[in-house]
């Protein structure tokens, strides 16, 4: 997941909340009305950076901890990407360089690094040590990518006999200490204050009551077996670590199962389309997509939440497509279906027609109507869903059994 965002505003808040909406946008004729609404840790922004699976597998497991009854905790996404470019380092040195070295990541990189190196309260670690009030990893970015692919070069140019020296990490764990915030290699020589208590990344996770093992990641495409494990075939899933393949009904009905038994979830889609809106707080899959006027560019990596939309899909409810397995499937192997960005699922809405809507948590700071949530309908979640996380007691008895969990 790649998107990044234009808003750098920085909310540092630990307070929990659960806003409730009734309509997408001011002077909007959709009516929501609340089915489910769980708690959840404020809107913040990821900046210029490409980390939205931090900040939005973060969010979700901001909530976890809640539920668990653990207290209200924000969390550090930076130590996470920290960590994680120390492994996708290797991981790309290893491969000579025919994996990911980039800012994108997956759900899966959060519990790589929390089992391996714990986790720290984000007023311990913002990763903001460059002089900049919001993060922007532009020069980061260019600074790693530079010293890997210069190493790789060298490579090329060594004997047999030759080999890299022990050097390199430690030039890599640098240019991170410089720009992020320096952290000891041996995670228990971390140590920090936090709520009048010592801890160390380790001890602080344990605090929590995480345990990684208790979340599962779920998927739908064709192309593998149903109801299997599979690896997520995308190009940040640099972990190659894996996830349940399931119908694309039994996806829908997951992520509702987890809503309505008060569990949120992380989810993965794309969110390229003219009919993903940000500014009007909402994303659906109109049946007539010619009343989409769009006004501008979209850059590369949707760093300014992508061109201006204008339709009356946004604010008059409309009819939409129904969305097939065959359709999905279609999107997905000629590449209009792609890993664009994490977001957090939070609630669960009704429109006046009855249908269902999925309320999410975005990480491109509060400047849209819903004051940075957006409604996500069934049809748009059917159609560009790359994956869920969720806890395994929000997936239901019977998908258990099917999954042979």
């Amino acid at each position: 997941m790649k998107k990044l965002t234009l808003y750098v505003a920085l909310i540092f808040s630990t307070g929990i909340f659960a806003q409730e909406f009734t309509t997408n946008k001011e002077g909007s004729e959709y009516k929501f009305e609340k089915v489910v609404h769980l708690d959840a840790t404020p809107v913040q922004s990821q900046g210029w950076t490409g980390t939205c699976w931090s900040f939005s597998a973060l969010s979700f497991f901001e909530s976890e901890i809640k539920r668990l009854g653990k207290g209200d905790h924000v969390l550090a996404e930076m130590y996470i990407v920290y960590q994680a470019y120390l492994g996708k380092a290797e991981k790309y040195m290893r491969t000579d360089g025919n994996t990911n070295f980039d800012e994108g990541g997956a759900f899966h990189d959060i519990p790589w690094v929390i089992r391996r190196f714990g986790i720290v309260p984000m007023e311990v670690f913002t990763g903001l040590n460059y002089g900049t009030k919001g993060h922007n990893h532009s020069e980061l970015t260019a600074v790693l990518k530079g010293a890997m692919n210069g190493l790789l070069e060298h490579r090329k140019g060594l004997s047999e006999t030759q080999g890299l020296t022990t050097a390199w990490q430690d030039a890599i764990r640098g240019i991170l200490n410089a720009y992020l915030g320096a952290v000891p290699e041996k995670v228990e020589d971390f140590k920090f204050k936090y709520n009048g208590k010592y801890y160390n990344p380790i001890s602080f996770r344990d605090e929590l009551g995480l345990n990684m093992n208790d979340y599962h990641s779920l998927t739908s495409f064709t192309n593998h077996e149903m109801y299997k494990e599979c690896r997520l075939e995308i190009a940040d899933n640099w972990v190659w670590d894996k996830s349940y393949n399931v119908s694309m009904d039994d996806l829908w009905n997951a992520a509702m199962n987890s809503l309505n038994s008060g569990f949120t979830f992380a989810w993965a889609a794309d969110v390229s389309e003219d009919y993903f809106d940000f500014r009007n707080s909402i994303a659906l899959v109109p049946k007539d997509k010619s009343t989409i006027y769009v006004e501008g560019d979209n850059n590369k990596n949707f760093s300014d939440a992508g061109a201006e939309k204008k339709s009356s899909c946004f604010t008059t409810p409309t009819e939409e497509d129904v969305i097939t397995t065959e359709m999905r499937q279609e999107q997905y192997d000629n590449k209009r279906t792609t890993d664009d960005h994490g977001m957090h699922a939070v609630g669960l809405y009704k429109d006046a027609k009855g249908k269902n809507w999925i309320l999410i948590k975005n990480s491109w700071g509060t400047a849209n109507d819903c004051d940075g949530y957006m409604f996500i309908s069934e049809a748009y979640f059917k159609l560009k869903t790359i994956n869920i996380y969720v806890h395994k007691d929000a997936i239901s008895k019977d998908l258990t059994k099917k999954l042979g969990m």
